[in-house]
């Protein structure tokens, strides 16, 4: 058995992908400032996150998870966060209504500042300075000052984090999310373009839906559903100092939560069962992810779930797989099937975007549309062989019209990509994109529903 956990118990393990701050004085002083911050979230929404992602994992809902590559302190603006959360609520439309399935919305926003990189140092023009690590650590401009580690760059984070969060807790509350307003999520720069016109053909049946409803006596005054959205937030827990900064204990439940967000997650880089990533998340409460890449081995994802979900707590551990459209056959069937063998509850999510990653001809790192869809498609199909729930997608995505990302009905190449190319990081999927994907899920979804439908009448005749 593990030692006793505490809220600084990692700090005795090995860590990997954290900065040398050049003043630790000043990095302790940040994080018992930070430490006397109100929370970002609260116990109770984590809560019930996991009881939503519980149905996840019961092969009842649908997870979707997006948002930045990494958050921009130089693009913290009300119509960015807007126009995400716009797209955001299509998505979520779509899969719910073409593919009938309840959608958790989990998003990558309010505190994904942090980034692990392939390599510390970063060379351009002969010139070779630290990496950029996110807005959270230190700059992205190609600078010796720029890439110092600084302390002070939390506490704007969790400044912005929070005006975040109460601008999209507006949104999901205050009527922006109405599905009276189906319509009006539509963007002025896909409005014309093939998932536009799928997107208005569904908005006009969901209208048609809706006034029969009305008909009857059912509106959105009367019926909260139909008006608010549950959202919660997520980010990688990669900078610890911040995150046991804003680790709370619950007076309720006497557990500790993580306030930052209302889900963590554990990158591919980050998952050694004896370092500090893996303590520190093992000892919080709220839902988490763990990445999974190609060199996780049954027997090793195996021993992270006993770390991370001792209890076997349905909706506690999502498994996010990043493994490549020409890898996923090859590793994803294997940990299924081992997961399945020892009867852990898991969410199965697919990240279809960090192994598809390229660097083109034109020198920009992107991802071709054609292999992200290529991987969200074996994922169905290995679970459906298999006979488990595909749980949910997890995608880096804007609302912003960026050519970041090749191929899609728009038809983005290699030489477009320098006309809108404003990810700090890695490759985002723009909002057309992003509403495509969405409309392959759907239709996933609606084969998945039927089949178990039929697996269901078959049983039930026997």
């Amino acid at each position: 058995m593990p030692a006793t956990w505490t809220i600084d118990s990692w700090r005795s393990k090995p860590i990997l992908q954290v900065p040398e701050y050049p003043d630790n004085t000043l990095l302790a002083d940040v994080e018992a400032k930070l430490a006397t911050f109100p929370p970002l979230v609260f116990a109770g929404e984590a809560r019930a996150l996991k009881r939503q992602l519980a149905e996840v994992a019961a092969g009842n809902a649908f997870l979707l998870q997006g948002g930045d590559c990494a958050e921009s302190f130089a693009e913290h603006r009300a119509d960015n966060i807007r126009d995400f959360f716009r797209v955001f609520l299509q998505m979520a439309v779509v899969m719910t209504y073409a593919g009938g399935s309840p959608v958790v919305k989990v998003g990558r926003i309010a505190g994904q500042f942090a980034k692990p990189r392939s390599s510390p140092m970063e060379k351009k023009d002969g010139k070779e300075l630290p990496s950029y690590r996110g807005d959270i650590i230190n700059g992205p401009e190609f600078t010796e000052a720029a890439r110092i580690p600084d302390p002070q760059r939390q506490i704007e984070a969790y400044r912005q984090s929070a005006a975040t969060l109460n601008l999209i807790r507006a949104f999901a509350t205050g009527g922006y999310a109405d599905l009276e307003r189906v319509h009006q999520w539509n963007m002025g720069f896909i409005k014309d373009s093939p998932q536009g016109h799928r997107y208005q053909q569904l908005a006009d049946r969901i209208a048609e839906t809706l006034g029969f409803m009305r008909a009857c006596g059912i509106t959105s005054e009367n019926t909260p559903q139909l008006k608010t959205t549950n959202f919660y937030t997520s980010h990688e827990a990669l900078l610890l100092g911040f995150e046991q900064a804003l680790t709370r204990l619950d007076s309720t439940s006497g557990d500790h939560y993580a306030t930052s967000g209302h889900m963590i997650w554990i990158g591919d880089r980050t998952r050694q069962p004896d370092h500090a990533h893996v303590e520190y998340c093992r000892g919080i409460k709220n839902p988490l992810g763990l990445k999974c890449g190609p060199s996780l081995e049954p027997d090793g994802l195996l021993k992270l779930i006993d770390l991370l979900n001792p209890k076997d707590e349905p909706g506690r551990l999502t498994l996010i797989c990043r493994f490549g459209n020409d890898k996923i056959e090859k590793h994803l069937p294997m940990l299924i099937r081992a997961v399945k063998k020892a009867g852990r509850s898991v969410v199965w999510s697919c990240d279809p975007m960090h192994g598809n990653t390229i660097t083109a001809a034109s020198g920009f790192k992107t991802r071709p549309f054609d292999r992200i869809l290529d991987e969200v498609d074996s994922f169905f199909a290995i679970h459906r062989a298999e006979g488990t729930h595909a749980g949910g997608i997890h995608v880096e995505m804007t609302g912003q019209n960026v050519t970041e990302c090749t191929g899609g009905a728009g038809a983005i190449t290699d030489a477009n990509l320098s006309d809108r190319y404003h990810t700090h990081c890695d490759p985002r999927l723009n909002a057309d994109q992003a509403l495509e994907l969405a409309f392959l899920m759907a239709e996933r979804l609606k084969l998945e529903r039927q089949a178990t439908q039929q697996e269901r009448a078959l049983k039930a005749s026997a």
